[in-house]
């Protein structure tokens, strides 16, 4: 079992505090739902994580399995079994999609040839269309499409724990139904996967059933609690936490 655990995390931009001290733990098999207004800091959260730039860690630790996270390059979080599925997915001009795949299952110690057959499944199994596996990263795609290649890339890749933030948006509703029936199963089995999905809405937890909801103001955890959360949130709005 895989264990991403989160401690009293302080992280700024520039000298804007916007995580004030957020405590999670998120273990395989098990779906973890953020919500809070915008501005609150989970997008913050989902790249302290990620080690993206710009952001500055004042406090507190962020491990996986017991790695120290905070301490380590982007790539080797992402070689630690940590995924980022991006509210805003990255063209990447000249760099194909079968190529980013092949690249980081040799880098893991993974055969690159099992790569094309695991796209052309998954491609299918979430309705994307198997022609965008040889197009540029993400360029010319929908918004919806390139929320689907980042579900077909996470399954490849299969990371023991998956941040998605906002990965709903932009989606219709038959292709939310496909990408949250898809990870809904990867929670499950002996690789099972842990979630923490970042989310506004509760029509991705419809499919993706939720263990624990999390409201999420002012940079921390202000309340956690079963999928009954998500139905005082939709009744009484964000008010009830955040003034």
């Amino acid at each position: 079992m895989s264990e991403l655990v989160i401690d009293q995390l302080h992280a700024t931009v520039g000298e804007t505090p916007i995580l004030n001290g957020v405590t999670l733990t998120v273990r395989s098999g098990e779906v973890h739902a953020l919500m809070g207004p915008n501005g609150s800091g989970k997008s913050t959260l989902s790249n302290v994580l990620m080690g993206r730039t710009g952001y500055h860690v004042t406090g507190g630790t962020a491990t996986l399995d017991g790695v120290d996270l905070l301490g380590l390059p982007t790539w080797e979080r992402a070689q630690a079994g940590l995924f980022l599925a991006s509210q805003y997915p990255t063209e990447v001009p000249g760099v194909q999609l079968a190529d980013v795949l092949a690249a980081a299952y040799a880098a893991a110690g993974r055969d690159p040839e099992l790569v094309p057959e695991l796209m052309r499944d998954e491609a299918d199994v979430i309705g994307f269309d198997r022609a965008f596996a040889g197009r540029d990263l993400n360029v010319d795609l929908s918004g919806g499409e390139k929320k689907r290649n980042e579900t077909l890339q996470l399954a490849v890749l299969q990371p023991r724990i998956a941040i998605l933030d906002e990965l709903d948006s932009g989606l219709d509703v038959d292709a939310l139904r496909a990408v949250a029936r898809r990870l809904e199963a990867a929670t499950s089995g002996p690789a099972a996967l842990g979630v923490l999905a970042i989310t506004h809405y509760s029509r991705l937890l419809q499919e993706l059933h939720p263990d624990t909801v999390h409201i999420f103001g002012h940079g921390r955890i202000l309340e956690s609690g079963g999928p009954e959360l998500v139905d005082r949130l939709e009744g009484q709005g964000y008010s009830a936490w955040v003034a």
